[in-house]
C-alpha cells in the first residue's frame, strides 16, 4: 500500500495531480470529464493521485491574478462520487482554514483510512481562517487517526525566508510522514532546500521522509503568468526562452526533465528519499496530453 511504502521512507513515488471540475459545472459534464480523467490515469502506472482543494490566494500579493477565482469541488466529495472506480490511492489534499475545529474533526472521523491527505494552511496570514494548521494537527492527533498526513514546502519559501528545512522538521514533528512540493522550475532553490533539508535531518538525528516534488508543463503565455503569480520561482533566462519559444510547451517539457534529473542525482547521492508529482491543471488538451507523456518520461527516468 502507498501508506506503508510513504512510512517506511521509500523512495521512487510517482504521483499524478488534479483539480476537481468548478463547483458550477453540470452534473453530466462532471461525469464526462471523470471519465476522461479515469482513462487517462488508468492508461498509466502511477502510486497516487493527488486531488487538490483550491482555495482563493489573492490575499497573498497585490499582483492581478491572471484568471479569474472560481470554486472547484471538494476534492473528497469528487473522489468519492466521480472517481469511485479508480482503485489507485488518492492522496487528498485539504485546506483546513474553511473548516471549524468540530467540522474538520468530524471529517477527520469519517475519512477513509485507506488515503492519504495533505493538510493546507492559509495563503497568508491577512485571510480569515477558522482553523490553524498547528491545531489542525492536534485535531488528527487526538483523534488517534490512522490516515497518513502529508505537508506542502516550498522551495520559493526557503529562499525568501531560510527556514522552510526548520517547518518541515515541526511538521514532521507535528505528524506529517511526507511532504509535496510546489511545482519547481528552479533547480537551485531545489536544491538549495534539499541540502539544508539534509544537513539539518543529520544534525538533529531525524530520519528523512519522502519529499515529492510537482512538475508542470506550461503550454502558454498566459500560464506562464498564472504561474508566476502563485509565487512559483521562474529564473528570468528561463522566462526569457519561454517567452519567445516557438513551441513552448515543448520547451518546457525540456526544462522539467532536467530539473528531474539533476534532483534525483542529487537524491541518490544523498539518500534522500524524492518522488515527481506531475500536475495536469489545464483544460487544454495539449497541456493534458504532455502531462501524461511527462509521467511516463519522469517513471523512466526513475527506473534507471
Amino acid at each position: 500500500m502507498l501508506k506503508d511504502r510513504l512510512a517506511k521512507k521509500e523512495s521512487g513515488f510517482l504521483f499524478y495531480g488534479l483539480t476537481p471540475p468548478k463547483k458550477n459545472t453540470d452534473n453530466e459534464k462532471i461525469k464526462v470529464i471523470a471519465e476522461k480523467q479515469i482513462a487517462r490515469i488508468n492508461s498509466v502506472d502511477i502510486d497516487g493521485l493527488v486531488l487538490y482543494d483550491i482555495q482563493d490566494e489573492s490575499s497573498r500579493t497585490d499582483r492581478e491574478r491572471p484568471f479569474p477565482f472560481m470554486p472547484t469541488l471538494a476534492p473528497d466529495y469528487y473522489s468519492e462520487n466521480y472517481l469511485s472506480e479508480l482503485e489507485v490511492p488518492k492522496i487528498i489534499y485539504k485546506s483546513v482554514g474553511k473548516y471549524s475545529p468540530s467540522e474538520f474533526k468530524g471529517w477527520i472521523e469519517k475519512s477513509d483510512d485507506a488515503n492519504c491527505s495533505v493538510f493546507v494552511g492559509s495563503p497568508s496570514k491577512s485571510q480569515v481562517s477558522n482553523l490553524s494548521l498547528s491545531d489542525a494537527y492536534k485535531i488528527n492527533h487526538d483523534a488517534d487517526s490512522s490516515m497518513l498526513i502529508g505537508g506542502v514546502t516550498i522551495p520559493e519559501r526557503h529562499i525568501k525566508k531560510g527556514n522552510e528545512h526548520i517547518r518541515l522538521l515541526e511538521k514532521i514533528d507535528s505528524g506529517c510522514s511526507f511532504f509535496i512540493s510546489q511545482c519547481v522550475y528552479s533547480i537551485n532553490n531545489t536544491k538549495d532546500f534539499l541540502s539544508d533539508y539534509y544537513y539539518l535531518s543529520q544534525e538533529k538525528n531525524v530520519d528523512l521522509v519522502p519529499i515529492i516534488f510537482t512538475l508542470t508543463p506550461c503550454g502558454s503565455l498566459k500560464t506562464l503568468e498564472f504561474m508566476k503569480w502563485l509565487g512559483i520561482d521562474i529564473p528570468k533566462w528561463l522566462n526569457n526562452d519561454l517567452k519567445n519559444a516557438k513551441d513552448i510547451l515543448s520547451d518546457s517539457i525540456h526544462v522539467c526533465k532536467a530539473i528531474a534529473a539533476e534532483i534525483i542525482e542529487y537524491s541518490r547521492a544523498k539518500g534522500i528519499p524524492i518522488g515527481f508529482n506531475i500536475e495536469s491543471v489545464a483544460i487544454r488538451k495539449e497541456e493534458i496530453e504532455a502531462s501524461i507523456e511527462l509521467l511516463k518520461d519522469i517513471k523512466e527516468m526513475m527506473s534507471k
